[in-house]
């Protein structure tokens, strides 16, 4: 666990298929934070982060968007906002602050670390990148964001790049 400037960020690693390193968990902290900050998220925040491997992520996958295959990453977020941080209401957080942290709790990303390493293999980009990817991606879900529609693709891909680009967390 990390809490550093009011986020606290939980990383639980439940797979054995790629090494966990305390790069990769420097890596999961500075997204998070990173996300925050560039989205001007003002309160102090709670996240928590499970890496699994494809068999568990393909059960969840199942169980919760009713799709039979592993994915990349899925979001849990437990604020029902939409389109980022400007859409908050201070009012509507007092029932998702946790009592003994005084922190606002965003939710859940799973990510699959066995996807993170075929998907930079299959993208060209380093383990870093993609693996920063997915968790920034989770954070702007957790944070009301979507791309089902080409229209707001077109809002959360754009953000994606800029918060990875800060972190020099490049394609190439």
């Amino acid at each position: 666990m990390d809490l550093h400037d009011g986020i606290t960020v939980e990383i639980e690693n439940s797979q054995d298929v790629i090494e966990i390193t305390n790069s990769t968990e420097d890596i999961i902290t500075a997204c998070v934070h990173r996300t925050l900050d560039m989205e001007g998220f003002d309160f102090n925040a709670m996240v928590s982060i499970t890496l699994v491997d494809n068999t568990t992520i393909e059960q969840m996958n199942s169980q919760f968007r009713g799709i039979t295959m592993a994915t990349d990453v899925l979001s849990f977020p437990m604020l029902e906002i939409q389109g980022g941080c400007d859409y908050l209401d201070e009012e509507e957080l007092i029932n998702d602050i946790h009592p003994d942290t005084g922190s606002v709790i965003l939710g859940d990303i799973v990510i699959s670390m066995e996807k993170v390493r075929d998907q930079a293999l299959e993208y060209g980009h380093s383990f870093e990148r993609e693996l920063g990817f997915l968790v920034v991606h989770g954070m702007l879900h957790l944070l009301g964001y979507d791309h089902i529609e080409d229209g707001d693709m077109k809002v959360m891909r754009p953000k994606e790049e800029a918060i990875l680009e800060s972190l020099n967390l490049t394609r190439s």
